[in-house]
């Protein structure tokens, strides 16, 4: 606890001292071309693993082990028809899935998958860019991403892809607020929003181990941010259809469809580098320098990152989709809490240790302490007293409550039909030639 709290950490961050503009540009064809391949991947993991827990064999004609199966699908997208409503605002209909699919593909700009390696004579990190801002970087493209999804909705100007795009926006800004003070935990242990930094940060402890809950409270609101089940209430098929993409065919649905999945990988990619140690070796590779140098950085890297797409995959298969109220009360009323009094928590752990010589175990343990009451001060005052309701036979059953219709409850009478007792309709044949 003393080495987790106390140390400075040693920051090796990447040196793009030898950078050159054909490295960036070949990097940054590598990192589309790698996300391509990863999103097909993912599609024959998906089916194939969602077959396997639910009994059934999922893809297994395309291919061997159905592995053509995703190919088979992107052709069929690329040569479906590509239909366009009449009453859709045509500029903001095309610029929707380019705006989704752009901010989809920009967040691994600043994601570090390797240490500085020899490329062509130079020495330059397996990473695009980085900045000191990067973390913040990330926040600020996935909510430009909203934008595709709310004018996906707006532009088709129809009612199920408005109910959807209005459900996203909450949906994103809610988790969102979550998922970035479990990040600010992780800038004031790090003290830096450098992503590059952040994984050097992590050469001793894994943030995933020192800062749990905000861990655990990433992972959630990740799954949130995706739209993935129990999550996907803007894309519920049972009532929107297919929410914002409803209205959309061909490769303008392939870029939504692209860019969800390639959000996916996004924010498996970030929880690798911000509480999973970056490309950083595990136990017990990590006592061997060896792996920890050139391009292995790369293998752990794509395993961690696979880890939470395994969980996000595992999840779909599991779960069953929340109620929207549900949703919105884990959002505010848990998530928020739990992330913020953790922050409050951190940044006196490390204020305190910053100014005076404590005990470190003690006082870690005295803040846990603390926040596991506050917490369970909280589970107890939301339950409150349960809402006292009165007995269905009691009630006047008239067919509707709040002005929509219902059906009757256990021990109330249905309301007898006003068609009863009137007389069948005879049909007569029509004589032929007539126009009856």
């Amino acid at each position: 606890m003393n080495l987790l709290l106390n140390a400075v950490p040693n920051y090796t961050a990447s040196d793009f001292s030898e950078e050159t503009w054909w490295l960036t540009l070949l990097k940054a064809v590598f990192i589309i071309v790698y996300l391509i391949v990863n999103v097909l991947l993912a599609l024959w993991v998906e089916r194939r693993g969602l077959g396997r827990m639910q009994t059934r064999p999922g893809p297994n004609v395309a291919g061997p082990l159905g592995l053509f199966q995703a190919f088979a699908d992107a052709g069929k997208l690329l040569f479906k028809e590509d239909m366009w409503t009449r009453r859709s605002d045509k500029f903001l209909y095309f610029l929707a899935p380019a705006i989704a699919a752009f901010s989809a593909f920009s967040v691994f700009g600043v994601i570090p998958m390797g240490p500085n390696v020899n490329l062509f004579g130079h020495s330059s990190p397996l990473q695009l860019a980085d900045m000191p801002v990067a973390t913040l970087y990330i926040l600020a493209i996935t909510s430009l991403g909203l934008y595709g999804v709310v004018l996906g909705g707006w532009s088709t100007r129809s009612t199920l892809p408005l109910y959807g795009a209005v459900r996203s926006s909450a949906q994103v800004i809610s988790y969102e607020l979550a998922m970035g003070m479990a990040l600010v935990s992780v800038f004031l242990m790090s003290g830096t929003m450098s992503t590059s930094q952040i994984v050097a940060s992590q050469g001793n402890v894994w943030w995933a181990f020192a800062l749990i809950p905000a861990f655990l409270v990433y992972c959630i609101s990740a799954t949130g941010e995706v739209n993935r089940l129990p999550f996907d209430l803007p894309e519920a098929e049972g009532e929107l259809v297919a929410g914002h993409m409803t209205e959309y065919s061909s490769m303008k649905f392939g870029w939504y469809y692209l860019s969800e999945y390639v959000n996916m990988l996004n924010v498996s990619a970030v929880a690798t580098t911000m509480f999973l140690g970056g490309w950083h070796a595990p136990l017990p590779f990590s006592f061997f320098p060896f792996f920890n140098e050139g391009w292995w950085g790369m293998l752990w890297f794509f395993l961690k990152m696979w880890f939470f797409m395994f969980l996000l995959i595992w999840t779909r298969a599991t779960l069953l989709r929340f109620r929207y109220d549900q949703f919105m009360t884990l959002g505010w009323k848990w998530l928020m809490p739990i992330a913020l009094v953790w922050l409050v928590a951190v940044a006196i752990v490390r204020g305190i240790t910053a100014w005076v010589e404590v005990s470190l175990p003690v006082l870690g343990a005295v803040i846990v302490a603390v926040f596991g009451l506050i917490m369970l001060i909280m589970w107890i005052t939301d339950k409150g007293e349960p809402e006292q309701r009165p007995k269905p036979s009691d009630e006047e059953y008239t067919g509707f409550a709040d002005g929509f219709p219902i059906p009757p409850l256990p021990g109330q009478t249905p309301i007898a039909s006003s068609r009863q007792g009137r007389n069948p309709i005879v049909v007569t044949p029509s004589k032929e030639g007539s126009d009856e």
